[in-house]
């Protein structure tokens, strides 16, 4: 009977969780994490964009308060209205809309048909050219303002807009270029040559098939470069020395009085205005990348 029962215990299965599950719950959890972590960012991001919004649309008292709000309590317009009283904003907007425009136009004219060499034609001097466009990203900008300053004086292009629009494109140039690579090698040479069986000549083929596949990348690639021409501070300062010439960051920087004390509602409203052409500027880039790959472009 002992016999018996004990082998009846030894058949029995003991209860094991499924292995499925338990990934499942790993897989979960892990989920859960990254969620969290990525809300924890966005919030990190938000919270200075959400406090100048606040700030643009504070009174004068509120903003002298020791107890700040979040949501005024009296909302103006007043900063506003201030702000271009106080300050050429439209000539210094117009300003950086023609050096941010004009660069990326430049350097997406250059870059493209250098990234599309590096992309096809790979052999040391192509992984040489990539390795020197990263490496040159890493060189700060006080490292070049000095005999960049001396060229363009030669050349009497300081205080100019042209030697402006010229170093933002040199200097967005070698983006430009790592990144429109990364699209044409995402092109399926595949369609090139399909292109020249039909008999499509080099030109054609590139203008008729390549460039069209391009165009997603192109566009997401010259608005980076606009907005980082938009946004740039340092070469502006340093290189525009006439109030008319001058781009909306350095003309932000004159809300500052001379012992420091800032102008804060007005500062506010511009920094929020010269801010809002980068915000949607980005949302379009994000749709052109998730949305502009070359997905279901070749047919296997």
């Amino acid at each position: 009977m002992s016999q018996v029962s004990t082998v009846r215990r030894a058949g029995r299965k003991s209860p094991v969780r499924p292995a499925g599950r338990r990934t499942a719950a790993r897989r979960t959890a892990t989920r859960t994490g990254q969620y969290a972590a990525l809300l924890a960012y966005l919030a990190f991001l938000a919270f200075p964009f959400l406090w100048l919004v606040s700030t643009a649309f504070k009174p004068p008292r509120e903003l002298g308060s020791i107890h700040p709000t979040w949501i005024p309590g009296a909302p103006t317009l007043d900063n506003f209205r201030q702000a271009f009283t106080q300050q050429p904003l439209l000539t210094a907007a117009g300003n950086s809309l023609l050096a941010a425009a004009v660069s990326a136009v430049i350097a997406i004219v250059l870059a493209t048909p250098m990234a599309y060499v590096l992309a096809r034609h790979r052999g040391r001097l192509a992984r040489a050219a990539t390795g020197w466009v990263v490496i040159s990203q890493a060189f700060p900008l006080v490292l070049v303002i000095i005999p960049l300053f001396l060229i363009l004086k030669n050349f009497h292009l300081v205080d100019s807009r042209a030697g402006l629009v010229m170093v933002y494109a040199v200097w967005s140039l070698p983006f430009a270029l790592w990144m429109l690579t990364g699209y044409v090698r995402a092109v399926p040479p595949e369609v090139e040559e399909a292109a020249a069986v039909d008999g499509a000549g080099r030109i054609r083929t590139l203008v008729s098939v390549t460039a069209p596949l391009l165009a997603p990348g192109i566009v997401a690639t010259g608005l980076f470069a606009f907005i980082t021409a938009w946004n740039e501070f340092f070469f502006a300062l340093v290189l525009l020395k006439s109030p008319e010439k001058q781009t909306l960051p350095v003309v932000l920087t004159h809300f500052i009085g001379t012992e420091g004390v800032a102008d804060l509602g007005p500062l506010a409203a511009a920094a929020l205005l010269a801010t809002l052409p980068s915000l949607l500027l980005f949302a379009v880039i994000q749709r052109r990348i998730t949305g502009g790959m070359l997905a279901g472009a070749v047919k296997s």
